[in-house]
């Protein structure tokens, strides 16, 4: 039996990513940690990212926080999905920042959002704060393309959304508009603003935002595939 080991290069194809995220499904965090030569923190308040930079160790992931896919050469992003004891998403799911300047002519098609989405790794990680990050376990990966009506749920959302930052709504925008994707605040702190437009067409400085996919449309897509 061949030793489980971080791929040291980004997988070359679809099956080789998956056959590796495959492999650490059952497996603690703690343990995957250990085996990457990385720490594991004792709570992640400070170390939000930590699950992801972890399984990105271990997938070949390469873009980082590049606005490419995190496996450009295969299209594919990754998204690790904390999840409850019942399988059911613990929280939203960041896709990309949103643009609020320079919007003239955008369409779906073309989208950052669209492109991000266009095919996804999905790997569910135990999330619930009850148990220690080391203790947490990996899931049954699942690569998933959006279907037809996928697809135009998060066209109908991004479209309204983009038509509020265009027309200078953006500081109207809550999380509550969008069925199944939303757009929210994106800042460490309240200090770090970009620009946007305001509702007379002039310039304002806002905190920058962030496209989520919301929790009833990733925990449909779960429960789909694990047919909770």
């Amino acid at each position: 039996m061949s030793v489980l080991r971080p791929l040291p290069h980004p997988p070359s194809s679809e099956l080789e990513l998956v056959n590796q995220a495959q492999q650490l499904a059952g497996m603690a965090l703690g343990e995957l940690a250990t085996l990457a030569g990385m720490s594991t923190p004792p709570n992640l308040k400070r170390d939000k990212g930590w699950t992801g930079v972890l399984l990105e160790r271990w997938l070949g992931a390469s873009a980082g926080s590049k606005p490419e896919q995190d496996f450009a050469n295969l299209g594919i992003e990754l998204k690790t999905i904390p999840i409850d004891a019942q399988g059911r998403p613990l929280e939203t799911t960041f896709v990309c920042v949103a643009p609020l300047t320079g919007n003239t002519g955008v369409v779906w098609e073309t989208s950052h959002v669209r492109h991000k989405l266009h095919r996804v790794l999905w790997v569910p990680v135990e999330g619930e704060r009850s148990i220690p990050p080391g203790e947490r376990r990996v899931g049954t990966p699942l690569l998933w393309s959006p279907s037809e009506e996928e697809d135009d749920q998060l066209r109908r959302d991004w479209e309204e959304l983009m038509d509020m930052i265009v027309l200078g709504q953006v500081e109207r925008i809550t999380a509550r508009h969008g069925e199944v994707l939303q757009i929210r605040p994106k800042a460490a702190n309240s200090k770090a603003l970009t620009e946007a437009i305001g509702e007379n067409g002039q310039p304002i400085m806002t905190l920058p935002r962030g496209f989520y996919l919301k929790k009833n449309f990733t925990g449909a897509i779960l429960a789909r595939h694990f047919m909770l």
